[in-house]
This record gives C-alpha cells, sequence and structure tokens, in this order.
C-alpha cells in the first residue's frame, strides 16, 4: 500500500479501497464490524483533510452511534470523497507525466541529479510536507499552499530536470518560516538549507565550475570597505 506520507492522494484512495473490501458480503445490511471499518476510515480521511495533506470538499458528519444510519450516511460521504480523490489523483498523474516526458524529450541543457541525490530530496520533501502538516504555527491557506507547493515539486523530482527554478525557490520558503517562528524554524530551514545544497552540488557540476564552489551569497554593498579614498 502506498505510504499516506509519500502520496497522500493515491495512499488515501488505496485506504477507502480496503475499506470497501473489509465490509460484510451482503450489501443489503450493516453489521457492527461494517460500523467499525467505516468510522475509522472516515475519521482518518477527515484528519487527512483538516491537516491539509488532502483536500476535498465534503460536508461534516457526525456519527450518531445507530449502526444502519450511521453506515448508510459515511458509506455516502466516503463515495463522494473518493470521486474527488481519483479526479485529484488523475490530475497529478498527468503532471507527473508531462513533467517526465518533458525532462526526457528536452533537446537543450539539462541538470542531472545522482539516484542517491533523488532519493534524499524526495526523503527531504516527504520530511518538510510532514513537519508542515502537523505545525500548528501556520494560517490554513499558507499550510495549503505550501504542502501543495511541496507536492507539485516532488511530482516533478526525476533524474533530468530542464530548470532548478522550482527548488531556488525553498530559499524564499525557508525566510519566511524563519520571520515567522524564529529559532522554531530550525526543522524547516535545516532541511530546506540540504535539499538547496545538493541543488547547487547539481548545477555547479553541470556548469562545470571548480569543485567545491560554494554557493554564492549577495552582500551589503554598505559593509564592503571604502578603497576609493577622499
Amino acid at each position: 500500500m502506498i505510504s499516506l506520507k509519500d502520496d497522500p492522494v493515491r495512499g488515501a484512495v488505496q485506504l477507502i479501497q480496503l475499506a470497501w473490501d473489509n465490509l460484510g458480503d451482503d450489501p443489503e445490511t450493516w453489521h457492527d464490524s461494517d460500523h467499525g471499518v467505516l468510522l475509522e476510515t472516515y475519521a482518518l480521511l477527515a484528519e487527512l483533510s483538516e491537516s491539509g495533506l488532502i483536500q476535498i470538499a465534503a460536508p461534516n458528519f457526525s456519527p450518531i452511534g445507530l449502526v444502519d444510519q450511521d453506515c448508510a450516511a459515511i458509506s455516502q460521504w466516503i463515495h463522494l470523497v473518493k470521486s474527488q480523490l481519483v479526479k485529484a489523483h488523475s490530475k497529478l498523474h498527468i503532471l507527473s507525466l508531462r513533467a517526465r516526458f518533458r525532462a526526457s524529450l528536452a533537446a537543450g541543457f539539462c541538470y542531472e541529479f545522482s539516484q542517491g541525490d533523488l532519493e534524499r530530496i524526495q526523503t527531504l520533501i516527504n520530511q518538510l510536507r510532514d513537519l508542515v502538516a502537523k505545525s500548528g504555527e501556520f494560517e490554513k491557506d499558507h499550510q495549503h499552499r505550501l504542502l501543495k507547493r511541496l507536492e507539485n515539486l516532488q511530482l516533478e523530482m526525476h533524474k533530468r530536470v530542464s530548470d532548478l527554478d522550482r527548488f531556488w525557490g525553498l530559499i524564499g520558503d525557508a525566510g519566511v518560516a524563519i520571520g515567522k517562528f524564529g529559532k522554531d524554524a530550525k526543522p524547516f530551514v535545516d532541511r530546506i538549507k540540504e535539499i538547496t545544497d545538493i541543488v547547487w552540488r547539481t548545477q555547479s557540476r553541470a556548469e562545470e565550475l571548480p569543485s567545491g564552489t560554494s554557493i554564492p551569497r549577495l552582500e551589503n554593498r554598505e559593509d564592503e570597505p571604502d578603497t576609493h579614498g577622499d
């Protein structure tokens, strides 16, 4: 089964299918075991939505404790959610395919990650998504935007890419995190720094810069010594 952290949308679709497979054989009769399966499925999907890992538009539901009525209502709710998730997964899959084909068909210059660097960046992005989803400091809209940005970045992450702009955009996110959280931003910043270090190594290698060239930093010209004299 797909990890909910690695691919929340696809993982949620598989979760729903697993729930259907564990329901009783008689579609006309609900049992206590069905009630338990559906309640657990509803609770997990609702939590994924609340944390921003999936985005669904479904009415709030409150179980009343009656097996037949709860099961019928939850089943209808889950069917609605599944249809939205399937559509979302199809769109994400197309984006991923297009990014892969764009990189493979590119006739011009491309940057190429090593397999180890590719896997490490995927791990770091997963960790960032988890940190953002669990953080109570972000405003909901900002949290959803960050999660969506990380999700798209992960989908477009392939060994060969035509540009690195999306990765360098993470530096801005690190600056925002520092501004909002101060020292508490360290878990976010550490992971973003490691990603940018990998990206810089890949870029400097592709552009044949001297080995060990450090990431250039802008300096405040006001701090430069006056070499002209009066």
